[in-house]
């Protein structure tokens, strides 16, 4: 990697996607939650808690994607330690297996783990942060009470999801984030949220405890019951804080890395990036046929060996795991198309730096694009349903789902450590497209010594397990589409910059010169903002 021409070729743009400042940095999902971030960053407070200010907010402006409801996970550097937050949501203790249909599973009350978004953003920031709470949700409570304007890509999606919103009997979710509980939004629409800022505002005055054992727990205990859903007043009791656990650590080209360990996705980044490492940096430039399907082909081998190798995070040891630096598994791995495994859908990624060297890598989740499509009664935020994402064949798999199991995650925030401090923090939402973008891109960073503005950019393809080629046609060389046709039996036209492909919410601090860089998703609604 050129170091040099990584910092000094980036490009500020006049659409906030591509930022340069002096005093640190936030890309977020949403211009909303980067600007309330930057706020924070403006007010004096470090890393954590424009990470958590940013968040709140997209639980306001990016419900689509995330949300009090849901669950989040963080990456974090602070005071020189690196470490993860793992915010894995529960299984309710009334939930059983035998209960579920396949549509139970998928929409409406009984889909839900016990969400972890509010614990998880207050422990990081009474834990971590330096602000009150009172300033880091004060953005987002604006935000629900005097509402933001509908994006093209929310009107999208709200079409996209209108035959789903139905399938909830009670219309929940159609009624609060749909126009007059029956059609889409259009786009630079006011869309308020007034029970949300009820919520939000008793959070601020009271803390995050009161979502879990407070009016609020008892009123979603009611909506439960009245609806047949397995959350109870008594897993909201038992609040659930996040689990502190060692961040992963690995090397790609002689640059150290740090990833989050199971129950997320950094241990499969990492056996990616060895497979790339194999070859030369200037072979991976995915501009020859030849390289398009080999990386085509390793971002299936680790979807496959993440299928037939399910870890349990209790009992992970990193040392032992001789798959993070040998490539070769990736040729072991057997036919997996028929194991079980995990069927996500969206979240968002934020990315923070501070001027002191601190940084954070948020990652936050409703889990399928607006969720279970059922929302909370008189609190308006919709319940996620990640229990969509536990096992439900193998009792023995360490996210079967069962009272008190969890659910699988693909979150792998990632950050590259020059100098004894971040130099890079990146991550996408997406499921299982988080592996291939965020691997994509820091391919393109590394190895094709590109700025972040540029590889953000690039095409994006994806290689699923079950072996559908997902690549932008439109933006790849010509050969390349024609030589995928040949080699993939499922080749998966997508438009151009397509949403499916992930988004990269990327922020760098310059060691050549005094400047912070940030980048968000071209693909998205997100913005970059410095201070």
């Amino acid at each position: 990697m050129n170091l040099l021409e990584v910092e000094n070729d980036f490009e500020a743009t006049p659409d906030g996607k591509c930022v340069q400042a002096k005093g640190g940095m936030v890309s977020a999902g949403s211009p909303q939650a980067a600007r309330a971030g930057a706020l924070m960053l403006r007010k004096g407070g470090n890393a954590a808690d424009a990470a958590a200010a940013a968040a709140l907010c997209l639980c306001v402006c990016e419900p689509q994607a995330s949300g009090l409801g849901g669950q989040s996970m963080a990456l974090i550097h602070l005071n020189q330690r690196s470490f993860f937050l793992d915010g894995s949501g529960r299984v309710p203790a009334k939930a059983r297996l035998n209960e579920f249909t396949n549509e139970d599973i998928k929409y409406g009350y009984k889909a839900t783990s016990v969400p972890t978004t509010p614990a998880v953003l207050g422990y990081l920031v009474r834990r971590y942060g330096t602000l009150p709470w009172r300033e880091i949700v004060a953005p987002a409570l604006a935000a629900a009470a005097d509402g933001y304007r509908i994006t093209e890509l929310q009107h999208r999606l709200q079409v996209r999801e209108l035959p789903n919103f139905v399938k909830t009997p009670s219309r929940s979710g159609a009624r609060y984030f749909l126009k007059d509980g029956l059609k889409p939004f259009e786009p630079g629409e006011l869309f308020q949220q007034p029970e949300l800022a009820g919520l939000l505002e008793t959070l601020m005055e009271q803390g995050p405890e009161a979502f879990y054992t407070g009016e609020a727990a008892r009123q979603i205990d009611g909506d439960m019951r009245t609806h047949s859903g397995f959350l109870r007043a008594e897993d909201l009791a038992d609040i659930p804080w996040p689990v502190a656990r060692p961040a992963l650590h690995a090397s790609y080209r002689s640059l150290d890395l740090i990833s989050a360990p199971p129950p997320a996705a950094g241990r499969s980044l990492f056996i990616l990036l060895k497979f790339l490492e194999v070859k030369p940096s200037e072979y991976w430039g995915l501009e020859n046929p030849q390289a398009a399907w080999d990386m085509a082909r390793a971002i299936r081998q680790v979807l496959r060996e993440r299928r037939a190798n399910p870890i349990d995070p209790d009992h992970y040891e990193p040392a032992h795991d001789a798959a993070l630096n040998n490539p070769a598994v990736l040729e072991r791995v057997p036919g997996s198309e028929d194991l079980p495994g995990d069927s996500g859908g969206e979240t968002t990624h934020i990315s923070t730096m501070d001027a002191v060297g601190n940084a954070v890598g948020l990652t936050q989740s409703v889990n399928l694009v607006y969720a279970s499509k059922a929302a909370a009664q008189n609190l308006g935020f919709l319940y996620n349903n990640y229990l969509l994402d536990c096992n439900t064949t193998d009792p023995r798999h360490p996210h079967y789902l069962r009272p008190g199991g969890y659910p699988a995650s693909f979150v792998a925030p990632v950050m590259i450590i020059k100098q004894a401090r971040p130099w890079l923090v990146a991550g996408s939402p997406g499921t299982e497209r988080i592996l291939s973008s965020v691997a994509q891109f820091l391919s393109h960073l590394v190895d094709g010594s590109l700025p972040i503005c540029e590889a953000m950019r690039r095409p994006r393809l994806h290689y699923s397990p079950e072996g559908v080629l997902s690549i932008e046609s439109g933006r790849f060389d010509p050969r390349i589409v024609d030589y995928l046709k040949e080699k993939a039996a499922d080749l998966s036209h997508r438009r151009d910059y397509s949403f499916y492909l992930g988004a990269i919410h990327a922020v760098l601090r310059c060691i050549t010169k005094d400047e912070f860089q940030g980048v968000a998703e071209i693909r998205r609604d997100g913005v970059a903002a410095g201070v």
